[in-house]
């Protein structure tokens, strides 16, 4: 279950950096609530996960799929670039968080 954990709290880390591009562009109190929603969810999750899950493992696992997942969904809603570099570069993190995981 840990690992569920760590994955919702990964794709909540996504959700809150999508909210961060959607409160810069409507500056509403919806927004920054949603916004803090979405962060905390994920905060709340990574904590779960590192109940039983070692600290170094859980964040990189997490700021892997935060960061990864930001980076492709901007490429899909944003239209940002999407060179080869940066899809290897988004595959190297993918896979040291699978990595890791085979690792603890």
């Amino acid at each position: 279950m840990n690992w569920v954990y760590l994955i919702l709290a990964g794709i909540f880390e996504m959700i809150g950096v999508l909210l961060i591009n959607r409160f810069n562009q409507t500056r509403s109190w919806k927004s920054l609530t949603l916004l803090i929603t979405g962060f905390g969810l994920s905060f709340i999750f990574l904590s779960l996960a590192m109940q039983t899950l070692p600290m170094g493992t859980a964040y990189a696992v997490w700021t892997g799929i935060g960061a990864s997942g930001g980076a492709i969904l901007g490429m899909i809603l944003y239209s940002e670039p999407r060179g080869l570099m940066r899809i290897l570069c988004i595959g190297l993190v993918l896979s040291s968080a699978v990595g890791l995981k085979l690792a603890s």
